[in-house]
């Protein structure tokens, strides 16, 4: 099942920077930990109907009032990187988030994961906005299908439509800024 879902308020206007590699405390069964600040993408997860396997959720972040996140359900609350997932579940997040981006800005969308040195949330995430025209960089592979996106390893990357082909921005942590706010 696949579900959307209307703003939340999930994360605070001031940037703060969690080392999610080395100190995520999520865990599903204390109640308790989901109050963390980076576990607020985890405890929606958890809200979701079991058999949810993508949703999405409006950036509440008053900073970001364009941007969207495309997250795994409630039975990947575990996962904390793209690297976990199978590659069946990665290709369907990463064509999830794609359908969402060119239904909200066409062509102009772009798609980012940041590295885990800069992630603010446990949970694994996609950021969905409309991307900076003119931010093409050179660090880039060209892919043809969401099943071909690299698979990133602590780094983060973006991505955006090139013609009928993906352009893949790899090897940087922070990578959300190429998308608007």
């Amino acid at each position: 099942m696949l579900r959307t879902c209307i703003p939340l308020a999930l994360l605070w206007s001031a940037p703060i920077v969690a080392d999610v590699k080395t100190r995520c405390v999520c865990d599903a069964t204390r109640p308790d930990s989901l109050a963390a600040r980076e576990c607020s993408l985890t405890a929606e997860a958890l809200k979701q109907p079991p058999d949810t396997r993508l949703f999405f959720l409006k950036d509440n972040n008053p900073r970001k009032p364009n941007r969207w996140l495309a997250l795994p359900g409630p039975s990947l609350t575990g996962v904390y990187r793209l690297a976990e997932m199978t590659p069946p579940q990665r290709t369907e997040l990463w064509a999830a988030a794609i359908g969402k981006a060119k239904e909200l800005w066409g062509n102009e969308w772009g798609l980012a994961y940041n590295g885990d040195h800069v992630r603010t949330q446990c949970h694994v995430h996609i950021h969905i906005g409309r991307l900076i025209p003119g931010v093409e960089r050179s660090n880039f592979v060209i892919v043809n299908t969401p099943a071909e996106i690299p698979v990133p390893q602590g780094d983060g990357l973006w991505v955006h439509p090139h013609g009928k082909r993906l352009h893949v921005h790899i090897g940087e942590q922070i990578n959300e800024t190429v998308l608007f706010r």
